[in-house]
Protein backbone atom coordinates (compact mmCIF):
# COMPACT_ATOMS: atom_id res chain seq x y z
CA UNK A 1 0.00 0.00 0.00
CA UNK A 2 1.45 3.47 -0.96
CA UNK A 3 0.64 6.42 0.72
CA UNK A 4 0.42 9.60 -1.00
CA UNK A 5 -0.38 13.08 0.02
CA UNK A 6 -1.71 15.95 -1.24
CA UNK A 7 0.27 19.51 -0.24
CA UNK A 8 -2.82 20.40 1.32
CA UNK A 9 -3.44 17.62 3.13
CA UNK A 10 0.01 16.91 4.08
CA UNK A 11 0.46 21.00 5.47
CA UNK A 12 -2.91 20.65 7.42
CA UNK A 13 -1.38 18.73 10.58
CA UNK A 14 2.01 21.00 10.20
CA UNK A 15 -0.24 24.03 11.15
CA UNK A 16 -1.44 22.50 14.65
CA UNK A 17 1.98 22.17 15.55
CA UNK A 18 4.44 24.48 18.03
CA UNK A 19 8.19 25.06 16.31
CA UNK A 20 9.56 23.10 18.89
CA UNK A 21 6.92 20.22 18.25
CA UNK A 22 8.06 19.66 14.59
CA UNK A 23 11.39 19.80 16.13
CA UNK A 24 11.29 16.96 18.42
CA UNK A 25 9.13 15.26 15.55
CA UNK A 26 12.08 15.78 13.00
CA UNK A 27 14.66 14.53 15.64
CA UNK A 28 12.25 11.65 16.80
CA UNK A 29 11.86 10.66 13.18
CA UNK A 30 15.73 10.96 12.34
CA UNK A 31 15.71 7.82 14.53
CA UNK A 32 17.25 9.42 17.81
CA UNK A 33 16.15 8.35 21.61
CA UNK A 34 14.08 10.69 23.89
CA UNK A 35 17.21 11.55 25.39
CA UNK A 36 19.55 12.14 22.61
CA UNK A 37 16.51 14.51 20.93
CA UNK A 38 16.45 16.37 24.90
CA UNK A 39 20.24 16.70 24.89
CA UNK A 40 20.54 18.80 21.42
CA UNK A 41 17.92 20.18 22.05
CA UNK A 42 18.60 21.34 25.32
CA UNK A 43 15.55 19.67 27.00
CA UNK A 44 14.82 16.61 29.83
CA UNK A 45 13.92 13.80 27.95
CA UNK A 46 10.33 13.96 30.13
CA UNK A 47 9.70 17.50 28.10
CA UNK A 48 10.40 15.77 24.80
CA UNK A 49 8.18 12.41 25.99
CA UNK A 50 5.62 15.62 26.64
CA UNK A 51 5.98 17.57 23.08
CA UNK A 52 5.45 13.42 21.46
CA UNK A 53 2.43 13.08 23.60
CA UNK A 54 0.95 16.61 22.87
CA UNK A 55 1.74 15.57 18.75
CA UNK A 56 0.02 12.50 19.45
CA UNK A 57 -2.98 13.90 20.93
CA UNK A 58 -3.53 16.92 18.37
CA UNK A 59 -3.31 14.59 15.22
CA UNK A 60 -4.96 11.45 16.71
CA UNK A 61 -1.50 9.30 16.46
CA UNK A 62 -0.97 6.28 18.43
CA UNK A 63 2.59 4.95 17.09
CA UNK A 64 5.86 6.07 16.32
CA UNK A 65 5.74 4.26 13.04
CA UNK A 66 2.65 7.25 12.48
CA UNK A 67 4.93 9.96 13.80
CA UNK A 68 7.69 9.15 11.82
CA UNK A 69 5.06 8.73 8.53
CA UNK A 70 3.91 12.26 9.35
CA UNK A 71 7.24 13.61 9.71
CA UNK A 72 8.46 12.20 6.52
CA UNK A 73 5.34 13.77 4.35
CA UNK A 74 5.93 16.68 6.18
CA UNK A 75 9.69 16.92 5.15
CA UNK A 76 11.05 17.10 8.15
Amino acid sequence: MSLTLTPQIADAPALELAPRERETLGHIAAGRTYLQTARHMGLSKHTVDAYLRRIRAKLDITSTAELTRLAVSLGL
